[in-house]
């Protein structure tokens, strides 16, 4: 007798308000946080976004039990109304290790494409070979719409991604109110170089002093963070 095949599946969680608890515990699992704003976000997902997906797993039929395999949160991209900012991507640990993570990316990749969107940005600490392995490369912050307000400065996003050498104790200084006095005629500006290009195990990167190995960005508490894309 053949086995029972296995149906995934990928529903938003406001349409599956069951599985809300469960959601709460997987992601609690994974990124310790009060019951109550864990509920709190979750509760927030709809089709006008931020959204939370799920993956299921049901044996034979869709409509059968189901197993909550994954979760993904997808927001809005400030100034970008394309593009869709990926986080919160867990896997059950139970099942880790057979594939489900390329499977609910994957899926999320679908789920966008259908509703018109063409490209994916997220963020990592230290899954970016996972990512690139996925057509994720390397890119530039972004700034999600679900937590900063479209109304912030760049300049103030890139507080949030400094150089390593940086000093990020001190405010970008207002520009002068007169100019310096002229000395002498400026030298001529000497060509852009090229851009990096790295290889890191079998995966091509391309940026501006950044690698899959090194990032010259950091997060808010000062940890190295890689910034990704993909158009899908």
């Amino acid at each position: 007798m053949g086995s029972v095949s296995e149906e995934l599946t990928l529903v938003p969680l406001h349409r599956r308000p069951e599985l809300l608890e469960a959601c709460a515990e997987l992601l609690h699992e994974e990124w310790g946080r009060s019951r109550a704003s864990r509920l709190h976000t979750l509760q927030r997902s709809s089709d006008s976004f931020p959204t939370c997906l799920l993956l299921l797993r049901s044996q034979g039929s869709a409509e059968g039990p189901c197993q909550l395999v994954g979760h993904v949160r997808l927001s809005r991209v400030a100034t970008r109304p394309h593009s869709l900012f990926v986080e919160s991507v867990v896997v059950a640990r139970a099942l880790r290790g057979q594939g489900y993570g390329r499977k609910l990316m994957e899926a999320t990749e679908q789920w966008a494409r259908a509703r018109g969107f063409g490209c994916l940005h997220l963020t990592t600490h230290d899954k970016q070979h996972f990512y690139a392995h996925l057509g994720f490369v390397l890119g530039e912050p972004v700034q999600s719409v679900a937590f900063l307000s479209p109304n912030i400065p760049a300049e103030l996003l890139r507080l949030f991604s400094t150089h390593p050498g940086a000093d990020t104790s001190t405010r970008p200084s207002l520009p002068p109110a007169l100019p310096p006095p002229v000395s002498s005629p400026a030298a001529p500006t000497p060509p852009a170089p090229p851009p990096n290009v790295i290889w890191a195990r079998g995966v091509l990167a391309e940026g501006n002093g950044s690698s899959l190995l090194e990032t010259p960005h950091r997060d808010a508490k000062g940890l190295p963070i890689f910034w990704m894309k993909k158009d899908i």
